[in-house]
């Protein structure tokens, strides 16, 4: 599919949204005809914007291109509990009336319609609202235990502080990045893993915003593995930025740990979609291993869970992943099931772990609803 037919199709599907939620609301409203335009003319603005702010990137650089985007980001939270929100409405007011109608009982229809359109409004500018602040604050610390099985006395308590879908972009910009990293600092853990989609954008545009993450440490050092937004903003300019940062990232390969004693395989691989973009950059955990030791306790960081099923039959103790956000918000809580095998927090996958991070910042909208981002702390224990 081209990018242009990708272009109109997503347009079309945005705009029938639109049209949807027009028809269904505007005219149950008691809308004054300026407030029926001036309604009107909004969800026009935000069937544009909307879809804008997705391809705005080649002009990143122009001063109020982030500002469109921004616009268009905010607008996609709010219209999606819109619609949420009127189809229940709609399935709401289809069982009330029909109930009523086979009941023989008189309800007042128009101003159950014209109320509920109101509340419709109401809930989903709330939902925006907290989902805003949500976003917006300081992830928080989770702290989770992962009990390992043979696990070497020498790596009790080993601890690796877990950030993961940074995102940053249009919305998330230096200061964010600098209060993740003096949090993260503040934490003092034996090693950092950065699991991917750390950007939306150019290195020429966005490389002094993620500047800050060259002061993440840690006894063990940084080590980062890409995600499927780097290879939408430029994996190979991306990959030298990080470098010159001085973060370690791993591209199917490992680094070979010693900790009090103990040997710690840290492994890390390309996304699960890098291939697609580039062959010889196909993900692969077994190249990743390619060397070590076999007796030593091994570490894979993967972008996305659904790595786990390549990496699980090698021996890895533990795989730490992101890219689902958790859902982030509805109604997409629902959908990142079907791709995903896991959508948040630590699973058993056949004898492996898998712990799927939240994400640190977000995607797209500012907007977070029942889906935390967050900073884990993961500490190896004795299974």
């Amino acid at each position: 599919m081209s990018r242009f037919s990708f272009l109109l199709r997503l347009f079309a599907i945005v705009a029938a949204a639109h049209v949807y939620v027009g028809l269904r609301l505007i005219p149950d409203l008691a809308l004054t005809p300026g407030q029926h335009w001036a309604g009107v003319a909004a969800l026009a603005v935000s069937c544009i914007l909307m879809p804008l702010s997705l391809v705005i990137r080649p002009f990143a650089a122009r001063p109020w291109a982030d500002w469109v985007a921004g616009a268009g980001l905010v607008l996609m939270g709010l219209f999606s509990s819109v619609f949420v929100f009127t189809m229940l409405r709609d399935a709401a007011l289809a069982v009330t009336l029909t109930g009523a109608a086979l009941a023989g009982a008189a309800l007042p229809a128009a101003a159950l319609k014209a109320d509920s359109a109101l509340a419709v409004l109401v809930l989903a500018l709330g939902a925006t609202l907290w989902g805003a602040f949500n976003a917006r604050r300081l992830a928080r610390v989770r702290r989770v235990d992962v009990p390992i099985a043979g696990l070497p006395a020498g790596l009790h308590g080993f601890t690796i502080a877990q950030i993961s879908d940074i995102h940053v972009g249009p919305t998330i910009k230096r200061g964010y990045v600098e209060h993740i990293v003096q949090a993260v600092n503040g934490l003092r853990p034996d090693l950092v893993a950065i699991t991917g989609d750390v950007v939306d954008g150019p290195v020429a545009q966005l490389a002094p915003h993620t500047r800050p993450l060259g002061r993440l440490a840690a006894r063990h050092g940084v080590y980062l593995v890409t995600g499927n937004h780097e290879y939408y903003s430029g994996a190979a300019q991306w990959v030298a930025e990080f470098r010159r940062l001085g973060l370690r990232v791993l591209m199917n390969e490992h680094v070979l740990l010693d900790h009090q004693g103990a040997a710690l395989v840290v492994a890390g691989v390309t996304d699960y979609s890098a291939g697609a973009f580039d062959p010889a950059q196909a993900s692969n955990p077994a190249a990743a291993l390619a060397g070590a030791p076999a007796g030593a306790t091994r570490l894979l960081l993967a972008h996305q869970p659904r790595s786990a099923a390549a990496a699980a039959p090698l021996g890895y103790a533990l795989q730490l992943s992101g890219h689902t956000h958790g859902g982030q918000f509805l109604p997409w809580n629902f959908f990142v099931r079907f791709q995903q095998p896991f959508t948040a927090g630590l699973h058993r996958f056949q004898d492996m772990w898998v712990y799927t991070s939240r994400g640190t910042g977000y995607w797209g909208p500012p907007k977070r609803l029942g889906a935390p981002s967050e900073i884990t702390v993961l500490k190896l224990v004795a299974g």
